[in-house]
């Protein structure tokens, strides 16, 4: 053992270095090099963190004085090291008496601060620091091979510049960024109470944690916002939002529950988080456990690329969220309530009790997952939650590299990191299996027990398993070792056998995934003779062959009868067995399947049944997918499937299956269904006038043209994509204002859907230099400021694209510029 405290300064690089050398050894390799990640030592305990802060909206940094209170966790200590990334600071000293005695420190590349305390503290004992200092977020990315995962502070627009863009500034903790605005220790293990007081223009509105405990106006125009959260958190959930937002108050029970938009946007603030209070009563009953914070605040902001952030008390949420009436009219349950279920779930789920390391991020996300289709099926059905974990299940089996990595790793190497489609995708599956084991009781008990003994602490994996264990009775090591700690997931092949003599029916099931064999309970149900009988099976083996007695044979036997395995399977039933599943068998994923087997075989007998059925399905996520499978150079299935679809884009009670139905109208490019795209222009849903205008495009480009002029002021969502697409196609330089305008006031994932398809279009035939050049500025913008995000080879090939076409017009100018953007891309950090 080293001794953790020297008392001369001479030693203390030395002293906080040999009490972090473990952690050196562990967590400091080569980012390619996989190895085992340590949770955090814990040589100090944050104990409460007060924070006074000012903006400097010219230089976009932060003035910030600091009182932090610690404690040393067990062992005696004389120094402390703090996370402080890309500051300037000024002062550090230990309040006695109320003065600040000066300390000394070693501030560490710019990134730690080691502090030699006054004297040796023991673990009852309490200090405060004081930290003078100015943080720089936009300069923290100016330093060569400065590796961070966000900048933490985040000022948009701030001198006011861009035209349409309101003057913000927001923060983003996770996963160790807080520490770019404040000196902290940035460990998900580490609890702190806080308060934070903010001084803005008076003209601004401010949020954070906690409560707004006082307001005071300043004689320079000012004002000061003090919030104070006494419950503790970790720092990654440290928040502030500061801007022109307008605020409505609703509550839950006697808490304050309220939304901070923009003006624009306030009037529909109950239409877009109205549901809040619902969900907060929904998940406190089922957890029983009560929502735990002070209160719950949901603000909207620019720029934000990330979805949202689930900080204590006040979630903070991406554009995409900031909805109209009419945005909602076509997906009323659509991705806005889908996140805002996520985050509040959260709530509970990585801010009540937070995971102990990011190996164990599983205890965060996987839960937020959860939570979110849990409301999906709750409040519009369970085909509806099926659907959404149907999706999760997609993405998960999509990423490949997911396999290779467990639901809680240990040892992965930096540029891997943790996989995203295993702690979203794959772990609230996961948590879907073991509540179909354990049954909703036990299942919502033990995830109670494990809130209210680790309630503002943090967890482990472990620490759910026991919870679980206790409230059930049963073992479930294994469960957890394989899903949990194990990776992967079984890959099925099912075969099956009729034996008229016996009358056995059997069934083969083999584990064609490497590795491990997973040892899984499955419900099988078998139909016959009018009946439908279940029997529970365990898969044990890599060939399982299970034989049930029957005395006809099964018109189907329904293998995971529940639809909940984690798995990829593929099943030898007839479409004849497909077609009885679809009619016969209960769930959203069995009627899904066999829409899936029918769709290379829809000219047959069966596959026109399924088809058919499936394009009147009960849920509008089956309609949908039906719509879009259906085969339309056969003759055979357009005759039988258009009269539907035509009816479909005309009278579905769910607009997106309007819209889904006028698209495949839009294939036949036919004149016959004129009149159904000029009426359905006069719809209420953006998405089915975005649609109705394509297909009028592909028909008669001039009707559309003119079209498109007349609907320009109404021109929202679908709609105005619609319009951007007709005037790339058809348009000139009359039109561009429309097409950039639209361009700069879209959201972050529209900019980036008109940057690869309809921008380059019309840049490339443009007369006007100084528009090219505006064009061409504009995709470098976007690529630049989120390539870290992968999007920089897309928007490099449209600037390709339009490089090419200047050429072809001797634009030689415009031609250079794109190449000189693309340039400027591939040599930006991302």
């Amino acid at each position: 053992m080293k001794k953790i405290y020297l008392s001369s300064f001479l030693g203390l690089a030395l002293s906080v270095g040999l009490s972090f050398s473990a952690e050196a050894q562990l967590n400091h390799h080569a980012p390619d090099q996989p190895y085992y990640h340590a949770s955090a030592p814990k040589i100090n305990d944050l104990i409460d963190t007060r924070l006074d802060v000012r903006f400097d909206y010219q230089k976009s940094y932060l003035n910030g004085k600091e009182w932090v209170t610690l404690k040393p966790h067990f062992y005696p200590t004389d120094s402390v090291r703090l996370d402080a990334k890309g500051m300037d600071i000024k002062t550090i000293g230990i309040v006695e008496n109320g003065k600040v005695v000066p300390l000394r420190y070693h501030y560490e590349d710019s990134l730690s601060l080691a502090i030699q305390l006054n004297r040796t503290y023991t673990e009852k004992e309490h200090y405060t620091l004081f930290i003078d200092y100015t943080a720089k977020p936009n300069e923290l990315h100016d330093k060569p091979g400065f590796k961070l995962d966000g900048k933490g502070l985040y000022f948009v627009n701030p001198l006011g510049k861009e035209p349409g863009k309101p003057t913000q500034i927001w923060t983003q903790g996770e996963a160790e960024s807080s520490s770019c605005w404040f000196p902290t220790i940035d460990k998900p293990d580490q609890k702190t109470t806080e308060q934070v007081s903010m001084t803005v223009p008076a003209k601004y509105t401010t949020l954070s944690n906690g409560l707004l405990i006082s307001q005071k106006s300043n004689a320079d125009g000012t004002r000061t916002d003090t919030w104070k959260q006494s419950l503790p958190h970790c720092p990654y959930l440290f928040m502030m939002a500061i801007g022109d937002f307008k605020i409505y108050k609703d509550k839950w029970r006697n808490k304050e529950v309220s939304y901070y938009l923009e003006p624009d946007y306030a009037p529909y603030a109950k239409q877009l988080f109205g549901q809040t209070p619902e969900m907060i009563e929904f998940y406190s009953k089922a957890l029983g456990v009560d929502f735990p914070w002070e209160k719950y605040s949901q603000v909207v902001v620019r720029d934000y690329p990330l979805g949202a952030m689930e900080n204590s008390s006040a979630t903070l949420h991406g554009e995409y969220v900031q909805k109209s009436p009419w945005d909602l009219i076509d997906d009323p349950n659509g991705s806005g309530g889908t996140t805002i279920a996520h985050e509040l779930f959260h709530q509970w789920f990585g801010d009540l009790v937070t995971c102990e390391s990011w190996s164990n991020e599983t205890l965060n996300e996987s839960f937020a997952v959860f939570g979110e289709k849990y409301w999906n099926e709750k409040k519009y059905g369970k085909d509806d939650g099926d659907a959404k974990r149907y999706d999760e299940l997609q993405a998960y089996l999509n990423n490949a590299t997911a396999y290779k990595q467990p639901l809680t790793p240990f040892i992965y190497t930096d540029n891997e990191g943790i996989n995203g489609a295993n702690i979203y995708d794959k772990g609230g599956l996961v948590l879907i299996m073991l509540r179909n084991y354990l049954g909703d009781d036990a299942f919502f008990k033990g995830l109670g027990l494990y809130l209210k003994t680790r309630g503002f602490k943090n967890g482990e994996v472990h620490d759910l398993r026991l919870a679980m264990e206790e409230i059930s009775g049963k073992d479930l090591n294994w469960f957890f070792n394989q899903w949990y700690y194990g990776a992967g997931h079984p890959v099925l092949d099912i075969t099956y056998q009729w034996n008229e003599a016996n009358h056995e029916q059997k069934v083969f099931i083999s584990q064609k995934q490497e590795g491990q064999i997973f040892h899984v309970p499955v419900a099988v149900d078998l139909y016959a003779g009018g009946k439908v009988t279940r029997q529970q099976v365990w898969l044990a083996q890599k060939n399982d062959t299970l034989i049930f007695k029957s005395a006809v044979k099964p018109d189907l036997i329904n293998v995971d009868g529940d639809k909940v395995l984690l798995t990829k399977k593929t099943d030898h039933k007839t479409l004849t067995e497909f077609d009885y599943q679809y009619h016969r068998a209960p769930l959203y994923l069995d009627r899904l399947e066999a829409l899936s087997a029918a769709i290379d075989r829809q000219t047959s007998t069966e596959g026109k049944d399924i088809i058919t059925a499936a394009l009147k399905d009960k849920y509008y996520g089956i309609r949908i997918k039906a719509i879009r499978a259906l085969k339309m150079d056969s003759a055979e299935v357009a005759k039988t499937a258009l009269p539907i679809v035509a009816d479909l884009a005309q009278h579905d009670v769910n607009y997106p299956v309007r819209a889904a139905a006028i698209g495949v109208l839009d294939k036949t490019k036919s004149k016959e269904y004129l009149d159904i795209y000029k009426k359905s222009l006069l719809s209420p849903s953006y998405t089915v006038k975005g649609a109705a205008l394509a297909a009028l495009n592909s028909v008669s480009s001039d009707d559309a043209f003119q079209t498109a002029k007349s609907l320009e002021a109404d021109g929202k969502g679908k709609l105005g994509q619609a319009i951007v697409n007709v005037y790339a196609a058809n348009g000139s330089d009359k039109e561009w204002s429309y097409v950039i305008n639209a361009f700069e006031k879209g959201s972050v994932q529209l900019k980036f859907d008109l940057a690869r398809g309809p921008l380059p279009q019309m840049i490339g035939k443009l007369d006007n230099k100084q528009s090219v050049l505006q064009g061409i500025s504009a995709i470098k913008g976007i690529a630049i400021n989120f390539k870290k995000y992968g999007i920089a080879p897309k928007l490099v090939a449209s600037l390709q694209q339009i490089e090419e076409a200047r050429k072809k017009l001797n634009d030689t100018a415009s031609a250079s510029a794109a190449e000189s953007a693309i340039s400027e891309i591939n040599q930006a950090k991302g």
